[in-house]
């Protein structure tokens, strides 16, 4: 297909606590230190309002997380989550030690689940998840929602079309904003979705798409409800370099998330996500807990 041929050649030229101590006086009264000795409460600077308007009722927050488990959907070249018990609440442990809590040693690929891909990833220089500043963890959320398409065609490539058709419906796109294609994959228990030949079918990202979102509109990052960037037709098609659009995105320092759920429960414009994950030395990729919060709609 020409989406396929367009990813080829643009492919191409790219390179590549202590214990505490026993009381033995009578504790003194906390005295809370103002943050502006001398100026009224009132006057200081205070983002606590803006939780609480964020927590009421005009707002819905919802979990683009799938819960991680040995079942959780992944990429078939992982092995399920495996977990191992440690320490429990009585005697008996399988080390034969005695805990007062229950404690257990995860196994778990980087990318597994829904995930984060730090730029390292794919590139030896690029920023591993250490790197990745909080700031960078907090975007506009804009939903490019093509469910149907790929209901209809399992190998729906997104494109710079579609991009174009978004904004003449819901305006530019947002410097910094996270851009997350809508299939409805997470719905699926196969990601692979292979034909009675073992080949797979699953939609993605045409490069030129990725390419107008990070050159044109200064994106964030990028998220999608497969295991992969790319579309099956690419990933898979013989003597081709795989991952033009995953390793473009990467390549730009930017991060993406992958395997997402619920993005049919936000809105296509209006909301904000935020991107939380551990603070990895040198991490690649880890599992990740993604949410919205969406203004309800009047």
């Amino acid at each position: 297909m020409s989406t396929v041929t367009t990813a080829r050649t643009r492919a191409a030229s790219r390179a590549a606590a202590p214990a505490s101590r026993p009381r033995t006086t009578t504790p003194a009264t906390r005295t809370e230190t103002p943050l502006n000795p001398g100026a009224p409460a009132s006057a200081a600077p205070s983002l606590w309002p803006l939780v609480a308007q964020l927590k009421s009722p005009r707002y819905r927050w919802v979990d683009l997380t799938h819960t991680l488990s040995a079942t959780t959907p992944h990429w078939f070249g992982f092995k399920p989550l495996a977990r191992r018990l440690l320490f429990d609440y009585l005697p008996g442990t399988p080390d034969d030690m005695l805990a007062p809590m229950r404690c257990y040693d995860y196994t778990v690929a980087s990318q597994y689940g829904t995930h984060v891909d730090a730029p390292r990833h794919f590139w030896a220089n690029g920023r591993a998840l250490d790197a990745i500043e909080p700031i960078d963890l907090v975007m506009p959320l804009c939903v490019i929602d093509r469910h149907r398409e790929c209901a209809a065609d399992p190998d729906f490539v997104l494109t710079v079309d579609d991009l174009i058709a978004w904004e003449a419906a819901h305006g530019r796109i947002p410097a910094g904003a996270f851009v997350a294609f809508r299939s409805d994959w997470s719905r699926k228990t196969d990601l692979e979705n292979k034909d009675s030949a073992g080949k797979p079918h699953y939609p993605g990202w045409d490069l030129d798409a990725v390419t107008w979102l990070v050159e044109q509109r200064g994106i964030g990052a990028i998220g999608h409800e497969p295991a992969d960037t790319d579309p099956a037709c690419v990933t898979t098609r013989a003597g081709f370099y795989p991952y033009p659009a995953e390793r473009y995105i990467l390549a730009q320092d930017r991060f993406q998330i992958e395997v997402m759920n619920h993005l049919d429960m936000v809105p296509e414009t209006g909301a904000l996500i935020v991107c939380a994950f551990p603070k990895l030395l040198d991490g690649v990729g880890y599992p990740a807990r993604c949410f919205a919060i969406c203004p309800v709609e009047a």
